[in-house]
């Protein structure tokens, strides 16, 4: 069956790749990986790779105002820095864009190579200004990233700066992506993935209306396949007394876009250790929640491996089910604008998205929009 298999990487489109590249290397632990730009012979676009374990970013930006980047340059104006691409690995290039076109839906097709082998591409757009490029290797090597990238310079820099001195962060790979959407739009946008990309309906009982006392959204979960190499939550606002975090994600992204990003790791504590020396800001949990959450382990007789105190000391938040737990903490905005942040995400045995801790998390939020006056 023809299928989506796994991520390749996220692009971003900024208005300065080497200095957003320089910035996931010293703040988030990346290390440099591949570039192309004049010194490949492309004349148009710079483009920055990083990588850690197995999250490959990519940071495009423009080198002038001609029109062979008004694409680019559009997108920054209307946008700001953000993913404007989530490119997918497939089982069958070939197979994939025969469907595609089935459904009458617009498709870009190319081939690249170079001395290693080939690598074809094919690029759809999704929703809003978000596209997918899906990719067949072709037996590329995978140490090369793709066709006619050299490596990346900055790396010759930050080997003998303090970044090679510091502590790994521990970020395995992305978990998942929130894709939000624009009110009454979530599931027109869930089906176009099911029909297109034939992702399915994760099941968990976390797909519902989910919110605190005064905002809230409306969520479902989708994933490639039984592999589930692949996960979305694709969110829409609802109406409430307070605007509604996704709500603020849309104005401020002028459209809809990928919210956050998930990455897994196997010691959440070190990694917000490690993080926090680099200069990451995390939201910060009321004492009440974990209060509550020692009463709801108690009450569903569910055992964790941290202490409570730990959770509270770090921010750490917990969902769980009779099958599993997993803790997460949420970044605040890597920019200016109130749009991007990230998540860290530790699981034991348990698949859903911390539905459970929504209410936390939005509570969390209108703090800081009530000191961004966006409420």
């Amino acid at each position: 069956m023809v299928r989506c298999v796994g991520l390749s990487h996220l692009t971003f489109h900024v208005s300065n790749a080497k200095q957003a590249a320089l910035n996931w290397c010293l703040q988030f632990g990346f290390k440099p990986y591949r570039f192309r730009g004049l010194e490949t012979g492309h004349r148009d676009q710079c483009s920055h790779a990083v990588k850690l374990n197995d999250i490959v970013l990519v940071f495009v930006s423009p080198y002038h105002n001609e029109t062979s980047n008004d694409s680019i340059n559009s997108y920054l104006v209307k946008h700001g820095n953000s993913v404007c691409d989530v490119a997918m690995t497939v089982n069958s290039l070939s197979e994939m864009t025969e469907k595609i076109r089935s459904l009458s839906i617009p498709i870009k097709e190319w081939t690249e190579e170079d001395q290693d082998g080939s690598v074809s591409y094919a690029q759809i757009l999704a929703f809003g200004s978000t596209t997918h490029t899906l990719i067949q290797r072709n037996n590329y090597p995978d140490k090369h990233f793709l066709p006619n990238w050299r490596a990346n310079p900055l790396r010759d820099n930050l080997i003998n700066s303090v970044w090679s001195r510091l502590p790994a962060s521990g970020l395995e790979r992305i978990d998942h992506l929130a894709m939000n959407q624009i009110s009454g739009t979530m599931n027109k946008v869930a089906q176009w993935y099911a029909d297109t990309l034939q992702f399915k309906r994760f099941w968990s009982n976390d797909d519902t209306i989910i919110n605190s006392k005064n905002s809230g959204l409306r969520a479902t979960f989708m994933v490639n396949d039984d592999n589930e190499q692949i996960k979305l939550t694709i969110n829409e606002p609802i109406d409430g007394s307070f605007k509604s975090q996704i709500q603020e994600f849309i104005d401020y992204h002028r459209g809809p876009g990928v919210q956050h990003i998930a990455f897994s790791t196997p010691n959440i504590c070190e990694s917000i250790i490690q993080l926090k020396d680099r200069g990451v800001e995390f939201l910060e949990t009321p004492y009440t929640y974990y209060q509550n959450l020692e009463q709801r382990l108690k009450e569903n007789n569910i055992k964790i491996d941290k202490e409570i105190s730990v959770l509270h000391k770090h921010n750490i938040l917990v969902d769980f089910d009779h099958t599993g737990h997993l803790y997460q903490i949420f970044t605040r905005p890597i920019q200016d604008r109130p749009t991007v942040f990230l998540e860290l995400i530790e699981r034991h045995q348990f698949g859903g998205f911390g539905a459970g801790n929504i209410k936390a998390l939005f509570e969390s939020i209108e703090e800081e929009q009530k000191q961004r006056g966006n409420i």
